[in-house]
Order: structure tokens, then sequence, then C-alpha cells
């Protein structure tokens, strides 16, 4: 998302949605209703963004977004969803939030995202409480029910309900009904935190974590839209989408890019470069924790 339109008009349908789709979003508007006040964990992404602006939809000045802020968003994502929110016209605070004074983050285990999101929901949990009957939600849809995330526990242990989940819509049903409502973020990229550019048990450290943050901002201006880049040890891996592997060669080949992209990075405090040709997998880290007894 660029320049930002004027705040939209409360949300209407601009397309017809597949029946089973039209289902779930018509479960999703009535268990907002019936909760009748939320905070909600909005991070920017189209999930969060897509609970926000339905909670706002139904419940109006009785939905509150919030945004936990540290080094591990991504400061063009913080401005995304401020700007977001503001178009959306739902009420928004940002919280600080303190992962990195956890031994249980920093040391960077497999379940690291346990420990983050503990501290985002005892956050957002000790909110709701000083307000009038209010609780709190979240974007996690159906298919995060089966992926490797140790921060739905934590949400479980502070009883954090999830309409996305609960009526069954998964990501494209996300991007599907965020499209059909006129967001136009809808197509936006997933961005997890950047403590998920590190193999576990490398440390994370505010440092590294904005270093990160300022190696993939670079990409970013450079034109490249889908990226991640994974620090292991002293040494950038740069992820692109498949669509654009090619497009960057093809620049990376010709010169002047490459000696730009090295230049910056090195200047960062990396040793060395690298581009991966498998491309983007989100996720890729996880895979050391799947493995078969085989391997």
């Amino acid at each position: 998302m660029t320049a930002e339109p004027p705040q939209r008009p409360p949300l209407t349908l601009l397309e017809s949605l597949p029946q089973p789709l039209a289902e779930a979003y018509g479960r999703v508007c009535r268990r907002l209703d019936q909760l009748g006040a939320v905070v909600v964990a909005y991070s920017g992404g189209v999930d969060s963004a897509l609970v926000a602006a339905l909670a706002h939809g139904q419940l109006g000045s009785k939905a509150l977004a919030v945004t936990g802020v540290s080094p591990a968003l991504a400061p063009h994502l913080l401005a995304e969803a401020r700007a977001q929110a503001r178009w959306l016209g739902v009420a928004h605070r940002e919280l600080a939030t303190a992962e990195l004074d956890d031994p249980a983050y920093t040391a960077n285990p497999s379940d690291r995202c346990y420990a983050c999101k503990r501290q985002l929901h005892g956050l957002l949990a000790a909110l709701a409480a000083s307000l009038p009957d209010t609780v709190v939600v979240d974007g996690v849809n159906h298919d995060d029910l089966s992926d490797h995330r140790p921060g739905l526990r934590a949400a479980g242990e502070r009883g954090v309900i999830s309409p996305l989940a609960e009526a069954g819509i998964d990501k494209q049903g996300v991007r599907h009904l965020s499209r059909a409502l006129g967001l136009p973020w809808w197509d936006k990229p997933a961005q997890p935190c950047l403590a998920s550019r590190f193999p576990y048990g490398e440390p994370i450290t505010a440092a590294r974590l904005e270093r990160v943050a300022a190696a993939e901002a670079w990409l970013l201006q450079a034109g490249f839209r889908e990226l991640r880049v994974r620090s292991q040890g002293e040494t950038a891996r740069i992820e692109l989408a498949a669509g654009e592997l090619v497009w960057a060669l093809e620049l990376l080949a010709q010169g002047g890019l490459r000696e730009r992209l090295v230049a910056q990075f090195r200047e960062l405090g990396f040793s060395a470069v690298a581009l991966d040709l498998e491309g983007l997998v989100s996720g890729k880290l996880n895979r050391d924790l799947v493995r078969s007894p085989a391997d």
C-alpha cells in the first residue's frame, strides 16, 4: 500500500462471495456482535486487518485495534498498520512489548513464539480487563491451526478468541473476503515478525533485528515486493518470491545492483551476502523441526 486514500465508508460487500465463504462471513459478524466489545490483536497483516475492519463495522467505538511494538516489528509495517487503521476509522493504540527482556525469547528456541505471544497477550488481557465487558480477539485463521505456531498456546491460556478460525475461514478466504470488502491491502504479502529470520538457537538481539529490518527495507526500496533476509551467523541469505527471482538474477548479472547491494549489506555488518535460488518459502526455517528419523 502506498498513498493513503480517504477514510472509507462503512464496510459493504463490493462483489458476491461463494456461498460457504458468505456463510462464514455471517458467522464472524454474528460472533463479533455477541462479544459486544473487543480489543483486536492487530499487527497490520491481512488477517488481523480483516478482523479489525469487521469489528469496527459491527461494533464501532467498542472495537479497539492494538499493535505490539518492539524491534521485531519492521518500521515500515508499523507505518502500514497505522495507515490502515486510519483508513478504516478504527481506534488504534500501540503498546510497547518487552519480549527482548525474556531469555525464553532471546535464546530463540523452537517455541520462541510462545514467549512473544505470552508477553503480548498479557498486555492485551490487562488492557481488556480495564475496559467494560471487553474481550481480546485475534486474526488467527483456519490454516494457522495446522501450522507450527507455539503462540496459539499463549493465546489459548489467555482466552483469546479467533473468529476467523472459528468460522473456518482460511488464508485464501481471508484474501477473497478482504478483496470483496474493498480493502486495498487484500493481496499484501505475509510478513511474519523479524525474529523469524533467524535459525532456531541463534540469539536474538535488538541490534540483529534492526540490521535485518534495514536490509529488507533497502531491498523493498530497490523494487522487490515479497522477500526475506535470513540472518545466519553473519551471512545474509536473501529469499525472493519466485516471480521476482529471474528478474533479480538478470539485474545482478548486469552489475551495478549487485555491487550496491553487497556494499550496503556489508555496511550494515553482514560479512557475506547470498541469494537463495529456491526462492521465498514461508516458514522455511521450520524444516529443521519436522525432519524424519531417517534425516
